[in-house]
């Protein structure tokens, strides 16, 4: 069985540590703050200001730290969002229960959170008006959905961890899951993942990372002219 344990990070939000890949969920020097810029700023906040409602995608549920800050991002600006969040790896509920969010996000976070892992798989539950959710209990190489979503946040171990998550057999997948002009955003900034991408029709951005990281990546579905 995976050994997973709790550890802080520097902006004092909790992660999880995995022994058996040997790297963390998020990032050491602030979980929170990794998650808003990568996922929220860099790639949902485009599609917010575009969409009356968005689709996202998030490939590891991982603690469920970017579906509740997605989650409070709904209720925040009044627009829909449905999101499907694919896990092979779940974390027991009892373990997630302990996470430190609340803390740091409110007691209302912590009610979404105990939502997000309590839910049944492959079931949309409305978590609130503005946030409907669905994890499946899927891996990565088994997921399709044709142009169905708006975002995808890819969350992946890293390369070094999981190499085979960041091939063309699964990145594909993240491109044919979104819709023309959607957005797919990594914390990863390899120059192999980006030339995968890119190969895969995607128009690659670089951009700054989070503290600790100097560059992410974003690809952008692009509409052909």
């Amino acid at each position: 069985m995976e050994e997973l344990s709790i550890i802080k990070t520097q902006d004092g939000s909790d992660s999880i540590f995995s022994e058996r890949f040997g790297v963390s969920y998020h990032s050491r020097y602030g979980a929170i703050q990794e998650s808003r810029h990568v996922f929220l700023q860099s790639g949902l906040y485009p599609r917010l200001q575009a969409l009356k409602q968005v689709a996202v995608l998030e490939a590891g549920l991982g603690t469920g730290l970017n579906a509740l800050l997605t989650c409070l991002e709904a209720e925040k600006v009044q627009k829909h969002i449905r999101y499907v969040a694919l896990e092979a790896f779940p974390l027991s509920t009892a373990q997630a229960d302990t996470l430190n969010y609340a803390g740091h996000l409110g007691e209302a976070a912590a009610t979404i959170l105990h939502q997000i892992h309590h839910s049944e798989w492959g079931q949309p539950v409305d978590i609130s008006p503005w946030f409907t959710f669905e994890k499946r209990r899927i891996a990565f190489e088994n997921f399709e959905e044709a142009a169905a979503f708006d975002v995808v946040y890819f969350d992946a171990f890293a390369p070094n961890a999981q190499p085979e998550l960041w091939e063309a057999e699964v990145l594909g997948r993240m491109y044919r899951a979104l819709r023309e002009d959607g957005v797919f955003v990594t914390y990863c900034a390899k120059g192999a993942v980006k030339r995968c991408l890119k190969s895969l029709g995607f128009t690659i951005e670089a951009l700054p990372g989070p503290p600790g990281k100097r560059e992410m990546t974003r690809g952008l579905k692009v509409t052909p002219a």
